[in-house]
C-alpha cells in the first residue's frame, strides 16, 4: 500500500554536505521520528547565494510516510497528492493509437518538430519529417567553416539543421510553463541520454556536446517506430485547396501529399514565412527583442555572484539574470551562457547576427549573455516600417546588414567595450575575446538606432549597480543579437490548427508559441495530441 506523500520546500544544506545523511538531518530539523520518513528524495535543487560568500543548496524534498502525520505539520512541510516525479505517458498514448495510414508531414526537426514526430510515430501514425538542414552531427562541420573561414552555408548553420537553434546554442532546459507535458519531455530526454540531474536542477542545462547524442537517439527512435526523416529537404510552399492544406512542395519541385502538416520551422525560416504570407496564411506581428551580446570574464561573474570565485569548483560557473525598465521599455539579459562562447548565427548572406552557446562543462574563460530591448510592432510603425505582419523581419534584416557592413572581414562581429558604450566614447580598443572568426572595433551606438542604443546604455548602467563592475573596460559587447524570438505569430484555434487553414498545425518558436527547448517540445506534443484526436474520430 502506498504511503502518504509530503513535500518540504527550501531545505538548506552546505555545498559539501553528505547527501547520505539527508534523511537523518531532515528528521532532526522537522522533529519527526526517522521511521516516519521513507524514500526521501530531492526533486529540485538550486544554489542559495543570499549570504555569499557562504553558499548553500536549497532543496525541495519529497518523502513518504507509512502513517498520516499529526497536524499541524511542522513549518515548511505539506501534504501532496502524489510525487511530482511520477509523470506517466500523456493519456493520448493509451487512447489514440491511430489506425489511419494517411501521411502526416512534420516540417522542421527542432525540438517542436522532433517531439511531434516522436509522439506521432509512437502512436502509429504514418509520418514524414522534413528538415531543410543536415543531421545534427554534420552541422558542426558547417558551423566550423563559418567560425574558421567565414564561409556561411545558408541551409546548415547555428539555426538550421536537426535539433534546431537550441542544439548549437546553450541547451538550456529551464522553462516557466507549467504544462504537465514539460515534465514528460524532460523524462524522455533522460531516456535518450540526458543526465538524471536535469529532473532536479532548478535551471537544468545540457550543453551542445550532450545534445548531439540525445538528438541522434531521438531520431533513431522515430525511425524505429516507422517514421521517415528526410534531411536537406526545404519546403518551398504548402499545397492549399479550399481553405485546407493537402501537402507540401519542396524546393526541388517534389510534391508530398498529406492529410495534415505540423509546421515547426523555427524562428529564422524567413523565406518560409514570406511564402506563407503571400499564400494567404494568416500571420500577425508580435513583440520581440533585439540588442547586443555581452562577453565578460567568467571569474568576474563568479566573484560577483558567489563572493568567492573558488566556489565555482564546487557548483559550476555562475550565471546571472538582470532586468531594467527604461521609460516603460524592458531591457534584460537573455540566454546567459556561463563558461561558454559567442557564435556567429547568420542564415542569410551579407547579414551578421550572434548568439551564445556552451558545452556541458561550462568551462571556458568567458561568460556571455544577450542584452536586449523589448520592441513592439507599434515601435516599428513609428520608425518608418510599414504595417506588414513581417515588418519585424525587415527590421531584423536591416540591423544584420548594418552589422555585416560595419566590419572588413566577412562574419567578424562588430564589437565595443562595455565601458565605451556606456560612456558614449568609442576608444577603438577591445577586451580579450574568444569569438571566432574574430571581432573588430566598431562604435555600436552608431550602428544601432538611438531608440535601441539609448535604452541599452541605461540598462547597462543599471546592471552595473546590481553587479558592480558589469560595465567594465575588460568586457565587450558584440553585435547584433536579433534572433531572440520570431517577430510573428501564426494565429491558431483551440484545436491548434491555423486560423482559416484546416489541417495546418503551426507550432514552436517559429509560429510564436514557445521560447526555448522545453516549451517548443511541449508545443509539438500538444499539436500531436490534437492531431491524433482528429485521426481517431
Amino acid at each position: 500500500m502506498a504511503g502518504h506523500l509530503y513535500r518540504v520546500d527550501e531545505f538548506r544544506v552546505p555545498l559539501d554536505f553528505d547527501r547520505e545523511r539527508l534523511t537523518s538531518k531532515l528528521a532532526k530539523e522537522i522533529r519527526i521520528p526517522r521511521r516516519f520518513l521513507c524514500d526521501v528524495r530531492v526533486v529540485r535543487e538550486a544554489i542559495d547565494a543570499r549570504k555569499k560568500p557562504n553558499l548553500y543548496y536549497s532543496l525541495r524534498l519529497e518523502f513518504e510516510s507509512p502513517e498520516i502525520l499529526n497536524t499541524p505539520l511542522p513549518r515548511g512541510v505539506r501534504a501532496i497528492e502524489r510525487s511530482s516525479l511520477d509523470i506517466p505517458n500523456p493519456a493520448f498514448y493509451e487512447s489514440s493509437r491511430t489506425g489511419s495510414r494517411e501521411r502526416i508531414v512534420v516540417v522542421g526537426a527542432g525540438p517542436a518538430g522532433l517531439f511531434a514526430a516522436l509522439c506521432l510515430a509512437e502512436s502509429g501514425a504514418n509520418i514524414v519529417l522534413l528538415e531543410r538542414g543536415r543531421r545534427v552531427e554534420e552541422r558542426m562541420k558547417d558551423i566550423g567553416l563559418l567560425r574558421s573561414r567565414g564561409t556561411l552555408d545558408p541551409e546548415s548553420n547555428v539555426c538550421f539543421g536537426e535539433g534546431g537553434a537550441g542544439a548549437y546554442t546553450d541547451g538550456k532546459l529551464y522553462t516557466r510553463i507549467k504544462h504537465p507535458f514539460a515534465r514528460w519531455v524532460m523524462k524522455r530526454l533522460v531516456e535518450f541520454g540526458a543526465p538524471e540531474r536535469i529532473l532536479t536542477d532548478a535551471h537544468p542545462h545540457l550543453g551542445t556536446d550532450k545534445l548531439v547524442a540525445i538528438i541522434k537517439n531521438l531520431r533513431e527512435r522515430v525511425i524505429e517506430r516507422g517514421g521517415q526523416i528526410r534531411f536537406e529537404s526545404r519546403v518551398e510552399r504548402l499545397m492549399l485547396r479550399d481553405g485546407a492544406v493537402s501537402g507540401v512542395v519542396l524546393a526541388s519541385g517534389e510534391e508530398i501529399p498529406s492529410a495534415a502538416v505540423i509546421l515547426a520551422i523555427g524562428h529564422s525560416a524567413r523565406d518560409t514565412l514570406e511564402r506563407l504570407e503571400r499564400d494567404g496564411v494568416p500571420i500577425e506581428a508580435k513583440p520581440f527583442a533585439v540588442g547586443v551580446r555581452a562577453e565578460h570574464d567568467q571569474e568576474f561573474i563568479n566573484r560577483a555572484q558567489y563572493g568567492n570565485p573558488e566556489a565555482a569548483k564546487l557548483v559550476g560557473a555562475a550565471a546571472y539574470a538582470l532586468t531594467h525598465q527604461e521609460d516603460g521599455r524592458g531591457v534584460y539579459s537573455f540566454c546567459m551562457c556561463p563558461g561558454g562562447f559567442i557564435v556567429p548565427s547568420p542564415t542569410e548572406a551579407g547579414r551578421m547576427v550572434v548568439n551564445g552557446m556552451s558545452n556541458s562543462t561550462r568551462s571556458t574563460r568567458f561568460a556571455n549573455s544577450g542584452v536586449v530591448v523589448q520592441i513592439s510592432p507599434s515601435d516599428l510603425a513609428a520608425h518608418g516600417y510599414d504595417e506588414s505582419p513581417l515588418r519585424g523581419i525587415a527590421f531584423q534584416r536591416d540591423l544584420e546588414e548594418a552589422a555585416f557592413k560595419a566590419v572588413r572581414n566577412p562574419y567578424f562581429a562588430p564589437a565595443m567595450r562595455v565601458s565605451d558604450f556606456v560612456s558614449g566614447h568609442a576608444t577603438g580598443r577591445l577586451a580579450p575575446s574568444n569569438f571566432l572568426p574574430g571581432i573588430e572595433a566598431v562604435d555600436l551606438r552608431e550602428l544601432l538606432p538611438d531608440w535601441i542604443a539609448a535604452p541599452i546604455a541605461h540598462g547597462l548602467r543599471a546592471f552595473d549597480r546590481r553587479l558592480e563592475g558589469y560595465a567594465r573596460e575588460e568586457a565587450n559587447l558584440l553585435g547584433v543579437e536579433t534572433r531572440t524570438s520570431a517577430p510573428i505569430r501564426i494565429p491558431r484555434t483551440e484545436t491548434m490548427m491555423a486560423a482559416g487553414v484546416k489541417g495546418l498545425y503551426p507550432v514552436g518558436e517559429g509560429a510564436g508559441y514557445a521560447g526555448g527547448i522545453i516549451s517548443a517540445a511541449v508545443d509539438g506534443v500538444r499539436a500531436s495530441e490534437a492531431l491524433l484526436a482528429v485521426l481517431s474520430d
